[in-house]
């Protein structure tokens, strides 16, 4: 018998996601830089050749008033042309553009556009702004580099690199000014370098002769098969979990990066190489496990959701019923916790006469990412996600972020799971899956699919990205 004819699928298409143009050859490197940054980009730049083939970019981020002289500061310490970024600029390689001040920066098919901030509360957020876009335009040729400041800025921008496959660099939390950068951006993903400011264009270059581009790794012979066979044994042993039908040039291209990073020629070096350091293993199945999410992504399904989805849901259910949901491939929480916002406030406008509630099971495969999700403690530039009205009534304010409320947290229960293998959870009348379908074989989806249908009950709502 056939089931789940009545399943409501939302689906979400990513207008950022497009081929490579022409015009995106070299890679644009995004600097972030605030509090004790001047010296920090004094030394990155006196130690990177005039010819690298890179453009960069500055955003700095200071206060609004802030009289811009910094494009005749770095333009002692370079023969590179630096000039302030102006709208509509074609950004051109062996160059160095520097955020005006007050202004928010992007860039789109190589071209630098300025804005005037929106912000009229809280905290602006330069740097994450830019690199968001960076990392849509630029994909595995965009660069990040985070150097001294304080607070979060470009946390959130590095993980949209990290997902397209470009290189995170942050300064040695030890040799900056302000720590508080860097630190929060090597706790926001695995940064490819940790090194002093000195240090970094040294490594950056070396990287980028060692990582291959996006076309070079199309096609993989078969030794390179092979070695990526065993490749993906050693990570079954460590972790229990089998990457045997994940995109193979996904694969490869994330392990062609560890080995730029550890200057690892060949495949069959590296599969020894992981042998001989199961640190490494753990930071590989880490990389390919790349968790990258937000509040409210998308905010137009959350609207939806909230608007018509949910209160139609809701309509026909008896008194006290309890919704069952499940968040796959959760990360850090942010999506179940959400889910849970945006359920509370939809029974809340109706005054939930019905007493109804709402149970979200939300699991990963990481199990780090568990525990930080449990916690549900997050970094201050949330506030560019998750608005003034829901900060105030589902979060705690601490010393450098943010505590989801006991009300909201209690809602969701968090949890490791092998959605491969373990088995799932049934009844559903809401199911997520927004990060981890793409990054898989048809063969792999086609079973998952089939898995979802399964969970679901009739009528049941099914959102993917």
């Amino acid at each position: 018998m056939e089931k789940n004819n009545n399943q409501k699928k939302i689906e979400i298409q990513n207008p950022t996601e497009k081929k490579e143009s022409s015009s995106a050859k070299f890679p644009i490197v995004g600097i972030g830089a605030s509090a004790g940054g001047l010296e920090a980009l004094e030394q990155f730049f006196s130690n990177m050749p005039a010819d690298s083939g890179m453009a960069f970019v500055v955003i700095q981020h200071l206060d609004p008033t802030h009289v811009g002289i910094l494009p005749e500061l770095l333009q002692r310490v370079t023969d590179m042309h630096v000039q302030q970024a102006t709208d509509g600029h074609i950004v051109e390689h062996n160059s160095i553009y520097v955020i005006p001040p007050n202004k928010s920066l992007s860039v789109l098919n190589g071209k630098l556009h300025l804005f005037t901030p929106v912000e009229s509360r809280g905290l602006r957020l330069p740097i994450d702004f830019f690199l968001k876009s960076l990392a849509n335009d630029r994909s595995q040729n965009s660069v990040a580099v985070i150097l001294s400041g304080m607070g979060s800025d470009g946390s959130q921008g590095i993980k949209a690199i990290k997902e397209k496959n470009g290189i995170v660099m942050v300064q040695d939390p030890k040799s900056a000014k302000f720590d508080a950068m860097p630190s929060n951006a090597i706790n926001a993903v695995i940064a490819d370098v940790i090194a002093p400011a000195n240090e970094l264009p040294v490594k950056l270059l070396a990287l980028l002769k060692l990582v291959p581009t996006a076309e070079s790794t199309e096609s993989i012979d078969e030794k390179s098969k092979s070695h990526l066979d065993k490749i993906i044994i050693l990570l079954r042993e460590h972790s229990g979990h089998d990457f045997s039908l994940y995109k193979k040039n996904t694969l490869f291209r994330r392990i062609e990066r560890r080995k730029g990073i550890h200057k690892i020629e060949k495949i069959s070096s590296y599969v020894r190489f992981l042998q001989e350091n199961p640190a490494e293993v753990e930071i590989l199945f880490k990389e390919l496990l790349i968790g990258v999410t937000s509040f409210f992504r998308d905010p137009e399904v959350w609207e939806k959701l909230r608007n018509s989805i949910i209160p139609e849901m809701i309509k026909d259910v008896p008194n006290r019923h309890i919704f069952r949901a499940w968040v796959t491939a959760c990360s850090s929480g942010e999506e179940a916790y959400s889910l849970a916002m945006v359920f509370k406030e939809v029974v809340e406008k109706l005054q939930n006469q019905k007493g109804l509630t709402l149970q979200i099971f939300a699991t990963d495969l990481d199990k780090d990412s568990v525990e930080k999700a449990r916690a549900g403690i997050y970094a201050e530039n949330i506030s560019a996600e998750v608005s003034a009205e829901r900060l105030d009534r589902f979060f705690t304010k601490e010393v450098n972020g943010y505590r989801i409320s006991n009300g909201i947290r209690e809602m969701v229960v968090f949890a490791p799971q092998n959605i491969i293998k373990d088995p799932p959870f049934t009844k559903l009348d809401i199911l997520t899956c927004r990060n981890m379908l793409i990054y898989m074989e048809p063969e792999l989806q086609k079973k998952l699919i089939s898995l979802f249908n399964y969970s679901l009950n009739p009528g049941g709502i099914l959102v993917l990205g």
